[in-house]
């Protein structure tokens, strides 16, 4: 069954499978280097911003995303063809980087400018919040709401972007402005929906999670940017598509 699947999709499936096994169990090591920190992080390597998309957090998250893709992408490579498909894919995923790193960005200027209007240094966080630093982690914050910005600005330089999340979003959007009128399945929702239904309602409560930060530790605004990439170029491409046959 597995060799059945189109060959782009059965790679990027073999390959997020075989990083996940490489960095959960014999290289732990590589997870830091791989992952994609907000690119202002000392942590941050020009090769995350594609390295992320092969990385997972857990067992749950890259089975669930290995899924959605298994569903999706192969009518996808097979309707858009071998090369536009692919480029759908990491468009997608850089889009995801794109958007939730903007987003990351206006947030870390808020929290700066709070820390320089109470007098603190702001380049011992970013030093501090270095992979590998063995120094002491006193800061010169002494009220409450230092120690609070301190924290949330370290937060933000030590906490990767994982996941192919952004990419499968633009694949499924992709598929949904495609084929608007196709049925799926949803979780607890017995009823099958056409999915021109389902991708708003995700989209606008992944915009309200992102946006108001209570995601609980998932990257919903990278599912945005990766959604509107997908949206995107199925809207260029959906008049053409008869050329692609």
């Amino acid at each position: 069954m597995f060799n059945s699947i189109p060959p782009i999709t059965r790679n990027i499936i073999i390959i997020n499978v075989l990083v996940f096994i490489v960095t959960f169990f014999m290289m732990p090591q590589l997870y830091n280097t791989l992952s994609g920190f907000y690119p202002f992080s000392p942590n941050f390597k020009s090769w995350q911003i594609i390295t992320h998309m092969f990385m997972h957090g857990g067992y749950m998250h890259i089975i669930f995303n290995m899924l959605t893709l298994f569903s999706f992408g192969p009518i996808l490579e097979q309707s858009l063809g071998e090369k536009r498909y692919l480029i759908l894919y990491f468009l997608s995923g850089l889009g995801a980087f794109f958007l939730f790193n903007l987003w990351s960005f206006i947030e870390v200027q808020q929290i700066v400018s709070g820390l320089e209007n109470l007098g603190l240094n702001v380049s011992e966080i970013y030093a501090k919040a270095a992979i590998g630093y063995s120094g002491d982690m006193n800061i010169s914050a002494t009220t409450q709401e230092g120690k609070e910005l301190s924290q949330q600005l370290y937060d933000v330089l030590r906490t990767p972007m994982v996941g192919a999340s952004g990419a499968i979003f633009g694949v499924v959007t992709a598929f949904a402005t495609l084929y608007p009128d196709a049925k799926i399945g949803i979780m607890f929702i017995p009823v099958p929906m056409k999915v021109k239904y389902v991708m708003p309602i995700v989209i606008v409560i992944s915009i309200y999670l992102g946006v108001s930060g209570s995601g609980g530790g998932i990257a919903h605004l990278a599912h945005v940017g990766g959604a509107l990439v997908g949206w995107v170029l199925a809207r260029i491409w959906r008049k053409h598509l008869y050329r692609f046959n």
